[in-house]
């Protein structure tokens, strides 16, 4: 319990930090862009475009499992999580509340993990490693977009860093599985497949 009770003391300090010392008037424009989901819909509509148009024949597998990841990240996050752990969002909090700068609404009362880190990195990690499978690029871009995303959340006052921090484990977790999945699924379909280089897992 005192690991978890210093754990927690020092990531209110990390939140006050940002809050004090990492925002500016100037910056709050671009960060609620950021976290805006309509700001990404260009990303989106490429992603498709792009497995349309190169990997037709694995296109509706690679789409299935991206929104398979998404929806198993959000209803673990917001559903599962958040209400097992209880944690108060900043704004709730009697600790911090006083210093959250209120640029946008509190939103829902638990904040442990964080659902925008949660879905986002698992949408960064599946697609980063089933992109690496069936082309041998390493889109790394993808990862500071989610983190990007995270880091906004802090930013505008929902969420200490620890939940971010636990949305982005839960994330990449799921999103490597779904890549296996995926892997699995695409070998099943050819089982030499003469473009495809293994996905190796960290």
């Amino acid at each position: 319990m005192q690991v978890i009770d210093w754990l927690i003391h020092i990531d209110k300090k990390a939140f006050v930090f940002v809050q004090t010392h990492l925002t500016a008037t100037w910056l709050d424009g671009f960060m609620l862009l950021v976290r805006n989901p309509y700001t990404w819909i260009p990303l989106y509509l490429y992603l498709l475009y792009w497995v349309l148009r190169r990997e037709k024949t694995m296109a509706l597998k690679f789409i299935i499992c991206t929104i398979v990841c998404i929806t198993v990240t959000d209803f673990t996050s917001a559903h599962i999580l958040k209400q097992l752990f209880e944690r108060l969002r900043p704004c709730y909090d009697t600790e911090t509340a006083v210093i959250v700068r209120g640029i946008v609404g509190c939103g829902g009362k638990f904040s442990f993990p964080s659902s925008h880190a949660s879905n986002h990195f698992g949408l960064a990690a599946f697609w980063f490693y089933s992109i690496r499978l069936l082309t041998g690029k390493k889109w790394r871009f993808l990862w500071f977009w989610a983190s990007l995303i995270s880091f906004a959340q802090v930013y505008v006052g929902v969420h200490f860093p620890l939940d971010v921090t636990g949305g982005a484990i839960l994330g990449i977790v799921t999103g490597l599985g779904l890549a296996k999945i995926f892997e699995r699924w695409i070998r099943h379909q050819d089982k030499s497949p003469s473009k495809n280089s293994s996905l190796s897992l960290p």
